[in-house]
């Protein structure tokens, strides 16, 4: 895991040096965009679908099979029974799951939650809004609607505010 966009361009350059482009259709790493959380900031990132995985659509036969085997990298194969033995190729609907991971839909997997950087408890200073530069203390965190609950401090009395993620810091 973490070589699959090496192990994708060494298999284009050995795919162009061998001259199988009319045999290796197209080699994909499958990602997908997430939404996560930095220090406050909303970012969407790329994430691998299924880390130490590419996929490859082609010809099966024993210069593609030697070609892919051997290229710097390649490790296994999905399918494949016993070392040395051709893989078995995915199906189309096998493969539609992969690419279809970030769509929506009965078939298509359950989103991963963004990654959150806070925690119930923790201390915050409120960044922008009617509440800016007062602290609080997270109560409560929704990742479904990205908002937080937090007990701000207001002339003595704890208030209970509503806010995006983006709206806070951690102290």
């Amino acid at each position: 895991s973490g070589y699959e966009k090496k192990v994708e361009i060494n298999l284009k350059t050995r795919v162009a040096s061998m001259d199988l482009g009319d045999s290796i259709y197209e080699i994909i790493v499958p990602m997908e965009d997430v939404v996560e959380f930095k220090n406050g900031r909303k970012q969407t990132v790329q994430k691998k679908v299924f880390p130490g995985y590419l996929l490859v659509r082609c010809e099966m036969d024993d210069d593609t099979w030697f070609c892919i085997r051997n290229t710097p990298g390649v490790t296994g194969f999905v399918g494949q029974s016993h070392k040395g033995q051709k893989p078995t190729p995915l199906s189309r609907k096998e493969v539609e799951t992969f690419l279809t991971a970030k769509g929506d839909g009965q078939d298509a997997p359950k989103r991963k939650a963004p990654k959150v950087d806070y925690e119930e408890g923790e201390s915050v200073r409120v960044k922008e809004g009617p509440f800016a530069d007062f602290n609080g203390t997270i109560a409560e965190i929704n990742t479904d609607h990205l908002k937080l609950k937090v007990l701000v401090n207001i002339f003595g009395r704890e208030t209970l505010v509503e806010m995006d993620f983006s709206q806070v810091a951690k102290l």
